[in-house]
């Protein structure tokens, strides 16, 4: 009896994995996922304007720059001149932000 639990259990989990297949976004993905398009976060909202200005609201708004390079999503914040980039990944209507050290942030499309 155990066995098949175990089986089972394993047949579970991989069927989880599957109906979560990330696919990687190359830099024309990219912008085509993000250019003039709103994702909404667990606790807030980001619209992505095609002039390279994004706007981010988690209770007030937060004015910033987005742009692509290479492969990589990459964001400026005032006053601060660093961009931070990230690999930018799909899957159904869902995207996720992959920075270093696998800090990922989920969003879905809220247009």
């Amino acid at each position: 009896m155990r066995a098949i639990w175990g089986v089972l259990l394993c047949f579970a989990a991989g069927s989880a994995a599957l109906a979560e297949a990330w696919t990687p976004l190359n830099g024309d993905d990219v912008r085509a996922a993000l250019t003039d398009r709103k994702l909404q976060y667990a606790n807030a909202w980001q619209e992505f304007r095609a002039s390279g200005r994004t706007l981010y609201n988690a209770g007030a708004d937060s004015w910033g720059y987005w742009r692509v390079e290479g492969d990589l999503y990459c964001s400026q914040w005032p006053p601060s001149d660093l961009w931070a980039c990230y690999a930018l990944e799909r899957s159904g209507d869902k995207l996720r932000f992959v920075g270093r050290g696998d800090d990922i942030t989920e969003a879905v499309y809220a247009d």
